[in-house]
């Protein structure tokens, strides 16, 4: 049954009162003032409750926590200025209903909470809560005696003994209230165990640190002493140790064949560390920096395998095609047997993800017989990395180039830098600036680490660059390095490498015989059609492992005679619905609408650029995550086509009271460059003139205010792309005819290729429009 009162009600700043014990409260604000007399003038008692922002003189309901405390006043003491100190003892715990207001006096209608708790079923708890506070308050130098008195009066009354002991922990007045608004004392057991072990643990790591710290003081003490013992003794050993030290390391630098200006700087360093506290920070850094000048390879070499014809059997080995860097390999090979003396090459080979840039690079080391060391820029930001911190910071550490010399042991690897166009820069620097020291051959043979802080020989290395998008790297930067591209297969390419490299590949490391699983050339060309659709093998490799764990399971399973034959039939079984189908041309069969083909950092692709017209005054929207220049492109389309309007019957007022949308889809992919210009000119001129393009025609060129058609790069790539897409028809800058022989004849004998001077050309093979 509730048992509901009303009393004056005192608002409280910065205290919360438990029911239990006495508490003085310094009575200031006069509406608490008006509440004591009004208690005092009654039954003595009134209600408190903690305010949640002390900031607020005259709190509303809802700014005073729900649960506070009955309390009654046990003495009044008046002080100057009508202020008062009373003291408080608490009775119950109440929870605030409602609040008005009696002749000034604030009242508050409360209902009395009596917490009831079965003391048996609570017993254990009880105890381990209440040896718990007498081990946390006889550890704490700020709890006194008396209280080890009220544990022992409140351990049968575990209501009490919660309040008593929340009291004397160090909390915050919201882990009070918390405690004080816990009606159920078995969960407010629970609560106040959990703050008790917390603060044993707190006093707990107190008191190891205040030993460990004494145990340090002593221990660096003892240390001095000993040290001081050992130079005596070593000072009458005539410094056995350290002359033995000492000799080893000058037989070390001299064994290294290191030049002699570093030997020089070696010996004096030697000298130097031999005059240290071998305890010392400084002679530690010395004795490293020692030890890389022992360690660097400044004239440990492999042997060249000049072998030319050896070389190119095994370069064929190793991959298909790529004739253009395997002659340049051999090239340099011959070069380098007639001159010993040959300055390291810089290649950069570039190109998409897949076509096998990094594993070029190890085919090139495995044909010289050079060690090779890969060293990936990706998210290289600081410059430290390539030319290695100066000794002055802490930590200091050579460069990675220096780093992987070392760790190869030889000063003339293949040296792979992975990925050099997706180098970055911050405010430690520019790494793709300190790489043009390292890759010009002119000046990396005195190559300057910060660290080794003397000149290195860079020159016999072969360094090899791998990028997917050469317009990403600084311009000084690229012109250090010859530039080879390393362009995307073709089809019939792509079945060989399957055959030769992949499959048996894949078979081998996913523990199979070639007895389990076999491809046929149906079954490897479905799988790379509709599967894949990519410049490089990379995805292609992942479709034939997943074939692989397929059949792996059933031989897991105990079936070791299975076999089975991936034709096209049991491959799409196993790898799902078709993902890419070779009639995309046929989606731009309706006017307006344009397949343009493109080149990214990942191959070439293939896309539509979309435009419509609806009324309007003229205004042109761009759509698709253009750049800058292909916005420019749009504006000069419709340019040019107003300037030949009147002669391809389009009606010049079209121009006037209508709006253009141009649209390239895939709008969350970012497309820029001029490529784009002659196939949104013509998708324009065939919205307005209402006359669909061949769909089975793509084009790509840059088209110019007069009409001219200027040349594009990455025509392979985007003439492969097209052809994937099952396109046979492409419209090429006249001035592109030079990138023919990079096409394969295979793919040229399968298409038309038109090569076009100006854009009434492009018109007519496109639309069929002539022009008067």
């Amino acid at each position: 049954m509730s048992d509901i009162r009303t009393y004056p009600l005192v608002p409280l700043k910065n205290t919360v009162i438990f029911p239990i014990l006495a508490y003085p409260v310094s009575v200031v604000r006069d509406s608490t003032i008006r509440a004591v007399e009004a208690a005092l003038a009654d039954e003595q008692f009134l209600v408190v409750f903690t305010q949640k922002d002390e900031v607020v003189d005259n709190p509303l309901q809802e700014e005073l926590y729900d649960i506070g405390s009955l309390v009654r006043i046990v003495k009044n003491v008046a002080l100057p200025d009508d202020k008062r100190s009373v003291i408080l003892e608490g009775v119950d715990r109440v929870e605030l209903l409602s609040i008005s207001e009696d002749d000034g006096v604030l009242m508050a209608t409360v209902e009395v909470l009596h917490p009831t708790v079965e003391e048996s079923a609570v017993y254990e708890k009880r105890d381990m809560l209440r040896r718990l506070a007498e081990d946390v308050f006889e550890r704490s130098p700020d709890v006194s005696a008396d209280v080890t008195y009220l544990l022992r009066n409140a351990s049968d009354d575990s209501n009490r003994l919660t309040d008593v002991i929340a009291m004397q922990l160090s909390l915050n007045n919201d882990q009070r209230q918390d405690i004080l608004s816990m009606v159920n004392v078995s969960e407010r057991i629970d609560l106040v165990t959990n703050l008790l072990n917390k603060e044993l643990q707190r006093m707990s790591l107190l008191e190891k640190i205040h030993s460990k710290v004494r145990g340090d003081m002593d221990q660096a003490q003892r240390e001095y002493v000993l040290r001081e013992q050992m130079r005596a003794i070593q000072n009458e050993l005539n410094d056995v140790d350290e002359a033995n030290e000492t000799e080893e390391l000058k037989e070390k630098i001299a064994s290294s064949n290191m030049p002699e200006a570093v030997e020089t700087i070696a010996q004096k360093e030697l000298r130097r560390m031999v005059k240290m506290n071998p305890s010392s920070a400084e002679y530690t850094v010395s004795r490293t920096y020692i030890d890389w000048l022992i360690d660097v390879p400044w004239s440990v070499s492999t042997d060249d395998q000049l072998n030319i014809i050896s070389a190119q059997e095994m370069l064929d080995e190793d991959h298909f095609g790529l004739d253009k860097v395997k002659q340049r390999i051999v090239e340099f090979l011959a070069v380098r047997q007639i001159k010993s003396d040959l300055k390291g090459p810089i290649l950069c080979l570039a190109g998409p993800p897949g076509v096998g840039k990094t594993s070029l690079a190890k085919s090139i080391a495995r044909a010289m017989n050079r060690k090779m060391v890969r060293m990936s820029l990706g998210g290289v930001r600081d410059e430290s990395a390539i030319r290695g911190h100066r000794r002055t910071y802490i930590g200091a550490m050579p460069g990675k180039i220096i780093k992987h010399l070392k760790n190869v042991g030889s000063n003339n690897p293949v040296f792979v830098l992975d990925e050099i166009d997706k180098l970055g820069a911050d405010h430690r620097g520019d790494p793709s600036s300190a790489l043009l020291e390292v890759l010009d051959p002119e000046q990396n043979n005195t190559f300057m680490d910060h660290y080794l802080d003397v000149p290195f020989d860079l020159s016999k290395v072969f360094f090899v660059a791998t990028a997917n998008d050469l317009s990403r790297i600084p311009g000084p930067l690229r012109d250090r390095m010859e530039v080879i591209e390393v362009s995307g297969y073709t089809l019939q390419e792509k079945l060989e490498i399957a055959k030769q490299y992949i499959v048996p590949e894949q078979i081998e490391e996913h523990g199979l015989r070639p007895e389990h699983i076999t491809f046929s050339d149906e079954g490897l060309l479905f799988l790379i059609e509709s599967y894949t659709r990519e410049a490089g093998v990379r995805s292609l490799k992942r479709e034939v492992g997943a074939l692989c764990r397929s059949v792996a399971v059933e031989v897991a399973k105990g079936d070791d005679r299975v076999h089975q034959d991936m034709n096209p039939e049991r491959i799409e079984e196993i790898r799902g619905p078709i993902r890419f189908f070779n009639d995309v041309a046929e989606h731009a069969a309706m006017s307006g609408v344009t397949t343009g083909m493109a080149w990214t950092a990942v191959g070439g692709d293939i896309l539509f650029i979309e435009s419509t017209r609806m009324p309007g005054k003229g205004l042109v929207k761009l759509t698709g995550s253009l750049g800058d220049v292909m916005k420019e492109s749009s504006s000069v389309a419709l340019s040019y086509i107003r300037s030949i309007a009147h002669r391809i019957g389009i009606d010049a007022s079209v121009f006037e009271d209508s709006d253009f949308h141009i649209h390239v889809p895939s709008g969350a992919v970012p497309k820029d460059g001029p490529s784009a210009g002659v196939t949104i000119l013509t998708s324009l001129v065939s919205l307005l003139t209402d006359k669909p393009v061949r769909p089975d025609l793509a084009m790509t060129g840059e088209a110019t205010l007069r009409g001219a058609v200027l040349p594009v790069g990455g025509i392979k790539e985007k003439v492969l792309a097209a052809h994937r897409a099952g396109i046979r028809t492409v419209l090429l800058p006249s001035r592109n005819r030079k990138d023919l022989p990079d096409i394969p004849e295979s793919i040229q004998s399968d298409m038309t290729i038109h090569f076009c001077r100006h854009m009434h050309e492009v018109l007519h093979l496109a639309l069929g429009i002539e022009m008067d």
